[in-house]
């Protein structure tokens, strides 16, 4: 009984934070003289995300924003992404984003993927670990990666991303 308590417990915790930054998101907005820019659209449901980063001497995320429409969990996970990014290389806001994927795809427990990513990264994708309730809900998984695929975009150079086809 104890174990089902402290799941729900975390559940709990998990719906408060996907909350606290659908309704308050972090880093809202456009950067003014950006480096890349990339727009990703999600048709089934509607949501739309423009996500802009400056580099560092081209190497690390110096700032990142986002701004866009759509439901609760896309804008909290933008809004978490811009947070768990900043300061990161391309590579490490690759290996975020494949983390994020498994998170919100698998039903993998985020201290496995804490684990995995080691010390320096490990930290970051554990204050994600709310977007790991959305592996729950399969029709929501593409709400929860579209800002972390539209950013893989701005990174690469591709300037749009889509969850059709």
């Amino acid at each position: 009984m104890r174990t089902m308590e402290k799941d729900q417990d975390i559940l709990s915790l998990y719906q408060e934070i996907i909350l606290d930054h659908g309704k308050s998101p972090r880093n809202a907005g456009i950067i003014e003289g950006h480096d890349c820019r990339s727009e990703g659209k999600n048709p089934l449901c509607g949501d739309r995300v423009t996500v802009t980063v400056a580099l560092d001497d081209e190497v690390r995320i110096a700032d990142l924003k986002f701004d866009g429409k759509g439901c609760a969990i896309s804008i909290a996970s933008a809004s978490m992404m811009t947070e768990a990014v900043k300061g990161l290389t391309a590579r490490e806001a690759r290996m975020m984003t494949e983390a994020v994927n498994t998170l919100c795809r698998e039903a993998t427990s985020p201290d496995q993927i804490v684990k995995e990513l080691g010390d320096e990264l490990g930290p970051r994708i554990e204050q994600l670990s709310a977007l790991s309730g959305v592996s729950q809900f399969p029709a929501r998984v593409k709400c929860a990666n579209l800002p972390w695929h539209t950013l893989m975009s701005c990174l690469d150079g591709t300037g749009v991303v889509s969850t059709e086809g």
